[in-house]
């Protein structure tokens, strides 16, 4: 299975250097990120996370308050406790965190951390997710096992607060001074993902990645406009009426996609 991450830390750097370390793990898929414990215990409860990566020093309510917090939660993501001070590990263990690992992080210890939380999650057979109430597991049993979730949700950055932008609404995402932002109907909204993590998570049958630098929703497109060397603009029904290119490469599929 793989493993749906939430990284919670007030430090910019540290999460930059976990979200690397993270990048070469196959098992876990960061979902999105905070910079705050109360702002991840919004995002906990909108969406349905596997583990938690969680520091423990800083503003406003802690990290341990935070995993004291969500053991009222029907959905209980697992805690590792990811901190530069070693005399809070008892604590930690007494708010069920899995592990408790010293900055700076060694990839072969988070490895270690890592494969904790997926035993637990595959101790039982089939490797069936032992997080909610009975009466839920029995629930995703009749209809038809623990298939994984998929969120329709992106995190997304707004005047300093985590949004989740729904799918639907996207018209489409583009890197720009090496940050990638979303774009909906009046907004430019800076996201952690990269381009390429936001194409696996996006709905394929919505959309489209025209460039190295733009992945676009096809249903909002208004007009194709013929560029040159065979190439497009795509000009797309936001308020701006934001047009968006077409490289050579991609042009041709978007011709077969879209049948012109």
């Amino acid at each position: 299975m793989k493993l749906r991450a939430l990284i919670v830390d007030d430090e910019y750097p540290a999460r930059q250097e976990l979200r690397y370390l993270l990048s070469n793990f196959d098992n876990v898929e960061i979902v999105g990120e905070a910079t705050n414990a109360s702002e991840a215990l919004e995002l906990i409860k909108a969406l349905e996370y596997h583990v938690l990566f969680l520091d423990i020093a800083m503003p406003g309510m802690n990290g341990l308050e935070l995993g004291a917090a969500i053991q009222e939660l029907p959905h209980r993501p697992r805690v590792i406790f990811i901190t530069a001070y070693d005399e809070h590990a008892l604590k930690a263990f007494e708010v069920n965190a899995v592990d408790y690992i010293l900055k700076p992080v060694e990839e072969q210890r988070l490895r270690k951390a890592v494969d904790k939380v997926l035993k637990l999650y595959q101790k039982n057979a089939g490797g069936r997710e032992d997080t909610g109430s009975d009466d839920e597991m029995a629930e995703k049993e009749r209809v038809g096992g623990d298939k994984e979730v998929k969120i329709d949700r992106i995190p997304a950055e707004k005047q300093g607060k985590t949004v989740l932008v729904s799918m639907s609404d996207i018209f489409y995402a583009f890197t720009e001074n090496d940050y990638v932002y979303i774009k909906t109907n009046k907004d430019k909204l800076l996201t952690r993902f990269t381009l390429k993590e936001l194409e696996s998570r996006l709905d394929p049958a919505m959309f489209f990645r025209t460039h190295r630098c733009c992945l676009v929703n096809l249903r909002k497109v208004k007009e194709i406009l013929p560029f040159f060397n065979g190439t497009y603009n795509l000009v797309l029904e936001d308020e701006e009426k934001s047009e968006v290119p077409v490289s050579r490469a991609q042009a041709k599929k978007l011709r077969k996609i879209l049948g012109f």
